[in-house]
């Protein structure tokens, strides 16, 4: 539990339908009730959405995840915003466990959006005063938004997972370049070895990986590839591959957001190498979805220690992506 009560008069937290059972989880943390949001359509198909408590100069909090359907999810949010400006609320946090338009980080195409710094700027139209996020997929992505805004760190959850396994003759292994960074922090805080793959993106859906940088895999047995998100699978799969045509007899993957969508999951699982994937709750995974190889991990305790510090103004340094400690 949190180690200093908040006053319960003082916030009110909600959550869209993305994820409830995160919110669930971080109000009872926070030892704070989860409020009542009331979500419906009206018969054009326009949402429809009423907070179920009082708002006036209080701290709102309101959770959600941009995760499938994104742009219904999307628009909640930035309807639930308003609601909580145009009430006379206090302050209004925007809780994004999973951020998925990170991925729209730039101009890369002609005649596109850059996403990212769109919705950034839609959230601040809408009323958010703050916003959290967990994992950005480009750390740029956090220079787009123009109110303050805290990019909190997964792993320690993950730390504290695989540190109570046997790591001998492992070695952690990013996907791409692009994640070396935050996968090289991983492996310091677990006292292994990294390397990276280098990848090249032909589609959304396909990739190349032409070869391993870094360490060598000559002696390790078993492979840990960390990654930000993971949806189709691709980038696993064909990282997975050349690992075991370079020997390597197990392999574990941990991500952050788990969206598994077109059976990547499924996909993965598939691979007698892969004996366990780990991911986190940013993202829901109901219950008869989750292969038996799946370990899903809880971020509630970080996010509620990050609005309970934020409530009390102290600092959060520690808990950011960037953070000494968190990483």
């Amino acid at each position: 539990m949190a180690t200093e009560a908040l006053d319960a008069g003082q916030i009110r937290f909600f959550s869209g339908n993305s994820n409830t059972p995160l919110a669930a989880a971080i109000a009872h943390y926070l030892e704070v009730p989860l409020e009542k949001t009331h979500i419906t359509r009206f018969s054009n198909d326009n949402l429809s959405i009423q907070l179920g408590a009082s708002v006036r100069s209080r701290q709102v909090f309101i959770l959600q995840s941009l995760s499938p359907p994104v742009n219904d999810h999307l628009m909640e949010l930035l309807m639930m915003v308003d609601i909580a400006r145009a009430a006379a609320a206090r302050e209004v946090h925007a809780i994004i466990p999973y951020f998925s338009f990170a991925r729209s980080d730039k101009k890369d195409a002609p005649r596109i959006a850059i996403t990212a710094r769109l919705v950034a700027d839609l959230l601040q139209t809408a009323g958010a005063t703050h916003v959290m996020v967990m994992m950005l997929h480009s750390p740029q992505v956090h220079g787009f938004f123009s109110v303050p805004t805290d990019p909190l760190s997964s792993r320690p959850v993950f730390k504290q997972h695989f540190e109570q396994r046997d790591l001998s003759n492992t070695v952690v292994v990013a996907p791409d370049m692009g994640q070396a960074k935050s996968a090289a922090r991983f492996a310091k805080d677990l006292g292994i070895p990294i390397a990276a793959g280098n990848k090249e993106r032909v589609s959304d859906t396909e990739v190349r990986i032409s070869g391993i940088v870094g360490q060598p895999l000559q002696g390790f047995k078993r492979a840990l590839i960390y990654d930000d998100e993971v949806a189709t699978g691709g980038s696993i799969l064909e990282m997975s591959r050349l690992l075991v045509e370079q020997g390597l007899e197990e392999i574990w993957v941990a991500c952050t957001h788990g969206v598994f969508v077109r059976h990547g999951l499924e996909r993965i699982a598939a691979l007698p190498q892969v004996t366990e994937i780990v991911t986190t709750d940013t993202v829901q995974i109901p219950v008869e979805r989750r292969h038996p190889k799946l370990r899903v991990l809880s971020v509630a305790s970080i996010f509620g220690e990050a609005i309970r510090r934020n409530y009390q103004r102290e600092s959060i340094g520690d808990l950011f992506v960037f953070g000494e400690e968190a990483l």
